[in-house]
């Protein structure tokens, strides 16, 4: 399960996102990682920690007025989607996916 928690700070122009991801396509994930346009797709991604109760999380701020796209990279080579994201784009990467986060002000 994946969760994303997401504060619209308009006075700061920020939007804060809280990644969750619970459990994984991976048996016993080492590491993930959050990668997308917000980071130029960099492979090293945005780490996320691990909780003593197995889970990643991570929290990000990013500048309001757009869309961004993302996925989840675990063990530095498996791409997981996380649904319950706001909308879904699709690449030009064999029937596959990116996740779109909304941080449009209200």
């Amino acid at each position: 399960m994946m969760c994303i928690n997401k504060t619209i700070l308009p006075e700061k122009g920020i939007c804060r996102i809280t990644f969750t991801l619970k459990d994984t396509l991976v048996d016993h994930p080492r590491e993930a990682a959050i990668v997308g346009d917000f980071n130029n797709w960099d492979p090293q991604g945005i780490t996320m920690q691990k909780s003593p109760q197995g889970y990643f999380e991570k929290t990000v701020e990013l500048p309001v007025g757009r869309d961004y796209q993302f996925r989840y990279l675990v063990n530095r080579v498996n791409w997981e989607n996380d649904w319950q994201a706001d909308a879904y784009a699709p690449t030009p990467f064999c029937d596959s996916y990116n996740m779109v986060i909304s941080c449009e002000l209200p």
